[in-house]
């Protein structure tokens, strides 16, 4: 702990991507597809060529198995010892915060796949501005009690602090 009044380094404490198992259909598609492809190459029926068979397969490639996994790399959840922090987008970026010190209600909501997986949808209200939502998030319980903890570790370093302000030191 930082003596009173030092400000105290902010750390990582974790950085998340929402659960990789949306990512399974993309990758049996990419099997079927590379399997077919290779399959059908200078097997074709009269009329086809090997080229629209290797454009169509690019398509469906493109559209249904990088297009996801682009989407779900683009969005991150980190957690520091300050604040939450949710980057998301692909071309432009939006970013929000929520401050431990600040105060906020932690909510968790498990569907019965995220049960099984061990993943939950985490939502932060701070009641003043929209909630922030951490969806699909791995390991749902663990993150809700970390979050719990640098709630409660930041008010008690602020209530430290403005007590030590208070007295003078």
């Amino acid at each position: 702990m930082p003596p009173p009044g030092a400000p105290a380094e902010e750390l990582l404490v974790a950085r998340l991507r929402s659960h990789a198992r949306r990512l399974f259909w993309p990758a049996a598609l990419l099997v079927a597809t590379v399997g077919v492809t290779a399959y059908l190459y200078d097997n074709l029926p009269e009329g086809y060529e090997n080229w629209m068979l290797l454009a169509g397969a690019g398509i469906i490639v493109l559209l249904l198995v990088v297009m996801p996994f682009l989407f779900w790399i683009s969005r991150t959840f980190t957690i520091t010892t300050r604040r939450v922090i949710v980057r998301e987008g692909l071309g432009s970026r939006r970013r929000r915060e929520v401050s431990h010190m600040r105060g906020y209600s932690i909510s968790i909501r498990r569907g019965p796949l995220q049960r099984v997986w061990g993943a939950g949808t985490i939502t932060l209200s701070d009641g003043a501005d929209e909630p922030v939502r951490l969806v699909n998030v791995p390991m749902a319980s663990l993150v809700h009690e970390v979050l719990a903890d640098q709630i409660e570790v930041n008010q008690i370093l602020a209530h430290r602090d403005a007590q030590s302000a208070s007295r003078g030191y």
